[in-house]
């Protein structure tokens, strides 16, 4: 009789941590998730500036194609005696041609957290494409790509800059319906609705 009750005891015992450990299980899973969904993304616009006069020279337009980031000329900034509209002439695949605004220069960002992994990003001043990376600051205001050949360490960094939700306004509404429609609304704003019929 004694045996049976202290096999009882340990089951009992047992089917209590197998509950603790799955609660606790539950409790971690319940906190991860909130923070991954709070962490920022490089949705959105961004501002490459000149390094000697701090002045926008592009901005880009990174959109979240179901987990794969992509970005896109979204706003040029000639200087004089510049093309205003450029194509990219020198490149080789399916942009080869295509208008400079709203062409895709950066493909294939598989977002790790604040990392952007397996991407490439294209020069279009001589259609070269590179390997690259992205690391987004965790206050979301300046994202760093880095294009490479070859080996990581051997590439070359590019700083970014967040563009305010404003800079949407500055924006072609062509480029905006194309990759970013639900901005569109917004860029318009909201039509008031009609004053209530006055009473006779």
């Amino acid at each position: 009789m004694q045996h049976r009750k202290t096999k009882h005891g340990i089951a009992v015992l047992k089917a209590r941590i197998a509950t603790l450990v799955f609660a606790a299980a539950a409790v971690l899973s319940a906190a991860t998730l909130p923070t991954r969904a709070q962490e920022p993304t490089a949705v959105g616009l961004w501002q490459k500036l000149d390094e000697d006069t701090k002045k926008p020279v592009i901005w880009f337009l990174f959109v979240d194609r179901g987990g794969i980031f992509e970005g896109y000329a979204a706003r040029l900034f000639p200087q004089a005696g510049e093309e205003p509209n450029p194509v990219c002439t020198h490149c080789t695949d399916d942009r080869k041609g295509a208008p400079l605004l709203g062409l895709p220069m950066i493909r294939g960002m598989k977002r790790a957290g604040l990392k952007y992994e397996d991407g490439t990003v294209l020069d279009p001043r001589d259609g070269k494409v590179y390997s690259a990376v992205m690391t987004l600051s965790p206050d979301n205001r300046i994202l760093t790509l880095r294009g490479y050949l070859g080996f990581q360490f051997l590439g070359k960094d590019d700083i970014w800059y967040r563009v305010p939700d404003s800079g949407f306004k500055e924006v072609d509404p062509a480029i905006l319906a194309k990759y970013a429609p639900e901005r569109v609304d917004s860029k318009k704003g909201k039509t008031k609705a009609p004053p209530p019929p006055q009473p006779r």
